[in-house]
This record gives C-alpha cells, sequence and structure tokens, in this order.
C-alpha cells in the first residue's frame, strides 16, 4: 500500500456505514503485507503529527489534553483526510474553521481511538478468523512492522508555552471559538 492508496481508504470511511468495520474488513481481505503497509503509513503519519503545536491546538480545544487524548486526537486528525491533515499539520490554528457546529451542539471531542488499531485488528481477524485480543498475534504483528524496517518511534515533547496567554497569542482563530467554551464540557 501506498501513501495515495494510504489516504484513499481514509477518504472512502466518510461514505460508508460503520468506517472502523469497513475500514477493518476491507484489510482484512488483503495480504499480511499490505495490512503492514497501512500500519507503517498510519504509524507514520500519527508519529508525524506528534508535534508541540498540534498539542497546543488540541490543548485550547478540549481545556487541556492527556496523553492518551492527543493520541486520539492525532488519530481524528488522521481520520479527517490528507488535505485537512497536511493544512493542519501547517497550520493547527486551522481547526477552528475546520471543527464542525455539531461538535459543540453535540459535546463531541475532536478524539478517534478506534482509528489506533484498524491494521491490528484486521491482521487478528485474517490470521484467526476474529479480532479477539490475542497477544501472540499482537507480537507477531509487531514482528512484522519491524521486519519492513519500521521502529516505532520514542517520542518527547516539551511543551513551549507557559500561559493560556501564550497559546492565545499563538492560536488566535482556535483560542476565539473554544478558549473560554472548549470541547466536551
Amino acid at each position: 500500500m501506498n501513501e495515495k492508496e494510504f489516504w484513499s481508504l481514509i477518504s472512502k470511511m466518510h461514505i460508508v456505514e460503520e468506517p472502523y468495520e469497513w475500514v477493518i474488513n476491507h484489510l482484512a481481505k488483503q495480504s499480511e503485507e499490505e495490512i503492514a503497509s497501512f500500519e507503517i503509513l498510519f504509524e507514520t503519519y500519527f508519529s508525524e503529527a506528534y508535534a508541540v503545536n498540534l498539542l497546543g491546538a488540541a490543548w485550547i480545544i478540549m481545556d487541556g489534553c492527556s496523553e492518551d487524548s492527543f493520541a486520539h486526537f492525532r488519530a481524528w486528525l488522521i481520520g479527517q483526510g490528507e488535505q485537512v491533515y497536511k493544512k493542519t499539520l501547517d497550520d493547527p490554528d486551522y481547526l477552528a474553521e475546520y471543527i464542525f457546529p455539531i461538535y459543540e451542539e453535540e459535546g463531541l471531542t475532536p478524539e478517534l481511538e478506534d482509528m489506533l488499531d484498524l491494521a491490528l485488528q484486521a491482521y487478528t481477524i485474517k490470521r484467526k478468523g476474529d479480532d479477539d485480543w490475542n497477544d501472540q498475534l499482537w507480537n507477531e504483528f509487531n514482528s512484522l512492522i519491524e521486519s519492513k524496517g519500521y521502529d516505532y518511534p520514542q517520542q518527547q515533547l516539551t511543551i513551549d508555552w507557559k500561559s493560556k496567554d501564550e497559546l492565545k497569542a499563538k492560536f488566535p482563530k482556535l483560542w476565539k471559538r473554544f478558549g473560554n467554551k472548549p470541547l466536551g464540557y
């Protein structure tokens, strides 16, 4: 699977019922190599989004952001598709324009935990016929990914702001929309 195929698959999620199940079932029909390629591309984009600017944006949008929440936020960002992903990496303030009003109306947050293990679930279905957690298959899957030359990076961010005022100055559009009314509250 190449980048174009990856992003095409992500964009199709927006037009199907049960998008996560659809992707998992689609991937499960592919070769183990294709499933591994999907995982490597996902992890590459996921790691690329591990950036202090995106953490600052998420912090404003949700009035704080734990490590888990930031992982779910980055998965959500990938799930929005290539254009939104790239535009947001270049300018996180763009999310003030992009996030749909339904998030406020429904008390939603921009987080998609389900995106984090699509490839592993597909691999598990392919290998044993169901997606029940299996430590042995998880280890096998990670070994397959590493055999392709991908090492899951150990990352650490250093926050470059000390106050809400600094975040407000750094992301004026996000602050205007979410600073006093963060999502999920």
